[in-house]
């Protein structure tokens, strides 16, 4: 007997129980009952020479090793599949459906609501899936359509266009310089709270700027999510590095060292290739470039606080 293929809504059952750890809320995600579920896991199951792919414990379902091996491939083929229907969401001359974009934390929370609210009143039948993370996002896979990044695309399938740069330095809190003082040397910066990364460390960039070799050691405040880091130095907690544009918001965080210590970020909208002649691509695409391009001129204008 031929070996039949498992058709995809077994895989999309596996996902969701993976992700979610139980067959009811696996079905609840994807309108479905729990027994369904249920038959779709024994049909993949046996689909797969019978190796069982989770295990029940009081806290829920468990993955085997088994599952774990193939959680890779069913989340590539989610992605896949999502790609598939935003593509065919809308005709290619129509400016209409669903455009995915992805970007860093910082900039998806703090940079792109505004602009992605002007374009969506210039665009009403264009709708936005915002995938935020510092993990840079495949863009050759399709787990995005159209990235905002901070660093130059190295894959040549890529169309890239880069708008400017952003500009990095060191601030803190007014009520936190009133307290603790105002350090004169970047030297002076081992006197009081900093601000910094836990387990990952910054961008290369970042590091090399640095007056002095950086570690986890160094900070009284340590996070890796960049939007706890901002939240922290805009609460007063002590002194930490931050994208001048986004700084200059708000006239309580005040710069340090601006003439002796600037990095800047390079930033880049990228899309498939293949994508260049979808109008909502085109787009979304074209109005962020202008767009974040005034944002880099914004960031880096000399500061008037």
């Amino acid at each position: 007997m031929a070996n039949v293929e498992p058709a995809w809504d077994l895989y999309r059952s596996f996902l969701a129980v993976l992700r979610l750890g139980s067959l009811s809320a696996a079905g609840r995600s994807l309108g479905l009952t729990q027994p369904t579920i249920g038959r779709h896991i024994a049909s993949l199951q046996r689909a797969l020479g019978g190796r069982a792919l989770f295990t029940r414990s009081q806290i829920g379902l468990l993955p085997t090793d088994a599952a774990h091996k193939l959680r890779p491939h069913a989340e590539d083929m989610a992605a896949a599949a999502a790609a598939f229907v935003r593509t065919g969401s809308a005709n290619v001359e129509e400016t209409g459906g669903v455009v995915r974009l992805a970007a860093a934390d910082i900039m998806g929370v703090e940079v792109l609501p505004g602009m992605l609210s002007e374009f969506r009143a210039e665009f009403p039948a264009i709708v936005i899936e915002l995938s935020l993370s510092n993990q840079i996002a495949d863009l050759l896979r399709r787990d995005a359509d159209i990235a905002v990044r901070m660093v130059r695309p190295q894959q040549k399938a890529l169309l890239a266009k880069r708008v400017g740069k952003v500009a990095l330095g060191f601030y803190a809190q007014r009520r936190y310089l009133e307290r603790c003082g105002y350090p004169d040397r970047l030297e002076d910066l081992a006197d009081h709270a900093l601000i910094g990364f836990d387990r990952i460390p910054p961008s290369a960039d970042l590091l090399k700027a640095a007056p002095v070799p950086v570690t986890r050691e160094l900070f009284a405040f340590r996070c890796d999510n960049d939007l706890a880091q901002l939240a922290a130095l805009r609460a007063g907690f002590g002194i930490g590095i931050c994208q001048s544009g986004i700084a200059r918001r708000d006239p309580n965080l005040l710069p340090l060292f601006s003439r002796r210590f600037k990095v800047e970020l390079e930033i880049w909208i990228v899309m498939h290739n293949d994508l260049r002649r979808n109008a909502r691509m085109r787009a979304l695409f074209d109005y962020l470039a202008v767009r974040l391009a005034q944002f880099a001129l914004q960031s880096n204008a000399p500061y008037a606080g």
